[in-house]
């Protein structure tokens, strides 16, 4: 069984978020984001993959297809093909995130 403990794998760079590989395939691709407050994700969009993202721990304002919504610890949302989409850590505490997509870009 090919398994991590995210705990030890969370790595936060001061310069930008820092997105940590957990799990890689043909068909999808899971990621760790380590985002420090004032840290954020541009704007972009993914034409054939679902993008799910769910708060491990901090708070994240997540902008999807124009709404947005600020999410806290076990709460997800998902960006679907073709929607505009971004993240940013607005509040003072680092923010986690574990991040799903399918199929891979």
């Amino acid at each position: 069984m090919d398994h991590r403990k995210v705990e030890g794998l969370k790595s936060f760079s001061q310069e930008k978020l820092n997105k940590v590989a957990l799990f890689s395939s043909e068909r999808s691709m899971t990621d760790l984001y380590c985002v420090l407050p004032g840290q954020s994700q541009k704007p972009h969009v993914h034409e054939a993959s679902d993008k799910v993202f769910y708060v491990i721990s901090g708070k994240g304002t997540f902008t999807i297809g124009g709404e947005e919504a600020v999410l806290s610890p076990g709460e997800l949302t998902i960006a679907r093909p073709g929607e505009n989409h971004a993240l940013a850590n607005r509040g003072s505490e680092p923010l986690l995130v574990l991040v799903f997509m399918a199929p891979r870009p």
